[in-house]
C-alpha cells in the first residue's frame, strides 16, 4: 500500500517499550496512524520524565513499536517543579528545532503541549517550511503551576513567559485538538477560532483494560464484606487526597469494612502517609503499579474518586477513561464545569464540593449504603467508556482531521 504521507509526532513524556510509567495517548495515536497508512516518526526526549532518569536505550527494547522513534538528548531534572526542568525544556526546544531544520520532509507535524516553549519552537519550523501543524492540548501551563505557587504579582511575573509562549504557539497552529473542550478552547483564548478544533478525551483501550482485569484478578485480594474506595494517579498538590483520607477515616468509625486504596506515587506521598497516621485511616498506599494491575484494582473497587483541589486546572484527566471502563460509581470533586456537568448528565457519579471533609464523608456514606445506586452508576459509566472514551473509536476523529490537513 502506498504511503499516505510522513508524519512527525512530538511528545515529551511518553511511555515507550516496556516502561511502566508515562503517557500513552501519543504512542497509541502513532500506532493508529502507522496502521492507517502513514509513515510515523515519534520524536521524544532521552530523559524519562516520569522516572526522572535518562533512558538506557540498550536495556529497554523499543523495537516493538511499528513507528520509528527519535530520541533527543535533554538534561536531567529532579522534580516536576524546579528550575532545572525549565532549563531542560529550554535546551530541548533548541535541539528539537535543530532536528526539524535538518529533517523537515514531513506532511504534518503533531505536537503535544505543554511544554509551551518546545511546542513553539516546533511550530516556528513548521511555519517556515509550510508544514501543517497540529497542537494537542494535554495540560495548561502555567495554570497548573499556580496550584503550588500562587503569589500575587510575583507569580504573574514569574509565569508570564509561559503565557507568551502559549499564545505564540497557538497562533502558529493549523488545528487544535484537546483532551477536553475546556483544553481545546484554551487555544482560542488569544486568537480567532478560524481553524479546526477537535475534542478527543485521553481515554483508553477498553479491550486492553478488560484483558488486564482478567489477567490480574487473582492478584487482587478483597474480603467479601469489604467496600473499597479507590484513587489512581499522581500524588501531588493538585489532588486533594488529604481530604479524602480524613473523610474515609471518619467514615470508618461506623463503617470499618470500608477500605481506601491509593494507586500511584508522587512528591506528597510522605505527607499523606502522615495524614493517614494522624487520622487513623485504614488506607493502603500501593504506589505505581503496571496499568493492567491497576485495572484489576479499579474493577475490584466499589467507589472511584476523582479528587482535586478547588483551584485545580485539570478538566478531564487521564484516569477518567480507566475509571469509567471499570464500571464503578464515581465521586468527583473537580470544579471543571465541563466534567462536573458530564458526571450528572451521564449519570455515572456524584459531584461534591472540594476540600470539605464532612461533605465528602457524607457523599461516601450515601454511596456505601446504597448498593443499587452504585450499580446503576457503574452501568452508566461503562456505557460512556465504550461510547466516548474507547480509543479505537474516539481517536478516529484525529485520524480524519490529519487526513484532511494532509490532503489539503
Amino acid at each position: 500500500m502506498a504511503s499516505k504521507g510522513r508524519i512527525a509526532i512530538f511528545s515529551i513524556d511518553a511511555k515507550l517499550g516496556r516502561e511502566v510509567k508515562g503517557a500513552t495517548r501519543y504512542v497509541y495515536l502513532a500506532e493508529l496512524l502507522q496502521q492507517s497508512g502513514y509513515e510515523v516518526d515519534f520524536i521524544t526526549s532521552r530523559f524519562q520524565h516520569w522516572e526522572k532518569r535518562q533512558r538506557d536505550l540498550d536495556a529497554f527494547d523499543y523495537s516493538a513499536h511499528s513507528f520509528k522513534i527519535q530520541f533527543i538528548e535533554e538534561p536531567s531534572y529532579p522534580k516536576n517543579m524546579c528550575p532545572q526542568r525549565i532549563w531542560a525544556h529550554h535546551v530541548m526546544a533548541g535541539r528539537v528545532a535543530e532536528y526539524f531544520e535538518c529533517d523537515h520532509a514531513y506532511d504534518l507535524i503533531y505536537s503535544q503541549i505543554p511544554p509551551n516553549d518546545i511546542t513553539l519552537a516546533i511550530g516556528r519550523v513548521a511555519k517556515k517550511y509550510n508544514i501543517p501543524f497540529v497542537i494537542d492540548v494535554n495540560d495548561l501551563w502555567p495554570e497548573a503551576f499556580r496550584i503550588a505557587l500562587d503569589v500575587p504579582v510575583l507569580s504573574d511575573i514569574a509565569f508570564s513567559p509561559f503565557y507568551r509562549q502559549a499564545k505564540a504557539a497557538y497562533d502558529l497552529a493549523d488545528a487544535i485538538v484537546g483532551t477536553s473542550d475546556e483544553y481545546a478552547s484554551r487555544g482560542f483564548k488569544d486568537r480567532a477560532q478560524d481553524i479546526p478544533k477537535v475534542v478527543v478525551y485521553v481515554g483508553n483501550d477498553v479491550d486492553a483494560f478488560d484483558a488486564g482485569v482478567a489477567a490480574n484478578a487473582g492478584e487482587v485480594h478483597k474480603a467479601d464484606d469489604e467496600v473499597w474506595v479507590a484513587y489512581a494517579g499522581t500524588l501531588s498538590a493538585c489532588y486533594d487526597l488529604g481530604t479524602l483520607i480524613r473523610a474515609v477515616a471518619l467514615l470508618q468509625v461506623d463503617y470499618p469494612h470500608v477500605k481506601l486504596k491509593l494507586l500511584g506515587d508522587g512528591v506528597v506521598r510522605g505527607e499523606l502517609e502522615a495524614v493517614a497516621k494522624q487520622a487513623g485511616c485504614d488506607v493502603e498506599f500501593l504506589g505505581y503499579v503496571p496499568h493492567d494491575v491497576m485495572a484489576a484494582y479499579l474493577a475490584a473497587s466499589d467507589i472511584l474518586v476523582n479528587s482535586l483541589v478547588g483551584n485545580a486546572p485539570q478538566s478531564i484527566p487521564t484516569k477518567i477513561g480507566d475509571y469509567l471502563a471499570a464500571g464503578k460509581a464515581m465521586l468527583n470533586t473537580s470544579l471543571s464545569p465541563e466534567f462536573s456537568s458530564k458526571v450528572v448528565a451521564d449519570g455515572f457519579g456524584v459531584n461534591v464540593q472540594p476540600e470539605s471533609v464532612d461533605e465528602l464523608r457524607d457523599a461516601l456514606q450515601a454511596l456505601v449504603a446504597d448498593e443499587e445506586s452504585r450499580a446503576a452508576m457503574g452501568e452508566a459509566a461503562r456505557a460512556v467508556a465504550e461510547e466516548q472514551f474507547d480509543r479505537k473509536r474516539s481517536y478516529q476523529a484525529i485520524v480524519s482531521l490529519i487526513d484532511n490537513l494532509v490532503q489539503r
